[in-house]
């Protein structure tokens, strides 16, 4: 049973479309190929200043993503960072981040993963928002990203932990559709 202080009306305002836009699409009487959607989508957005997704494919864009992460991760070491995402990386890991002002703002650290209980699925490592930056929908776009990315794959879900404090972000994840389907056990070794 969920705590019904943490559910609020989702958001359905012009941050959250980018995860609407299916196509073929009609502008008018005319059907676009999703090319031309995503043109339309971006200058559009660029117009509203409305944040684009990105993927953090260069050690600059890594970098980027420092501050955003070192909010939800302060044991991290800055020395460290670009290495260790790389090594992920590697593995599967994919960084996407939202940029403002030339600074990541947002960023969602994912990967594939198969178990046997849920089948395919991709699993969100970490999802971190500036504090200067929250309330602006976008780790609600971000989830939305890696929830169409699953959905495109075929897969059957997203899966994630999250620390029980964190009241804010298990609102979000709620008012998404997740559910609280288990414990997450940990042994310091």
């Amino acid at each position: 049973m969920h705590d019904k202080r943490l559910l609020r009306k989702p958001r359905n305002d012009a941050k959250c479309i980018y995860a609407k836009i299916k196509a073929p699409f009609r502008v008018g009487a005319q059907e676009c190929d999703a090319s031309k959607v995503q043109f339309i989508f971006n200058s559009w957005a660029n117009k509203n200043k409305i944040m684009k997704i990105q993927i953090a494919n260069t050690e600059a864009d890594i970098l980027k993503c420092w501050e955003v992460m070192q909010a939800l991760r302060p044991h991290l070491i800055k020395e460290e960072f670009v290495a260790t995402i790389n090594e992920m990386i590697a593995e599967g890991y994919q960084l996407a981040f939202i940029e403002e002002n030339s600074k990541a703002t947002a960023a969602v650290g994912f990967r594939y993963l198969q178990y046997l209980y849920n089948g395919k699925h991709f699993y969100i490592d970490d999802l971190s928002t500036l504090p200067e930056s929250r309330g602006k929908g976008y780790g609600g776009m971000l989830l939305d990203y890696v929830i169409d990315l699953a959905k495109k794959k075929g897969f059957k879900c997203v899966t994630l932990d999250s620390g029980y404090t964190r009241l804010d972000a298990h609102r979000l994840y709620l008012n998404k559709g997740f559910i609280l389907a288990a414990h997450h056990f940990s042994k310091t070794l």
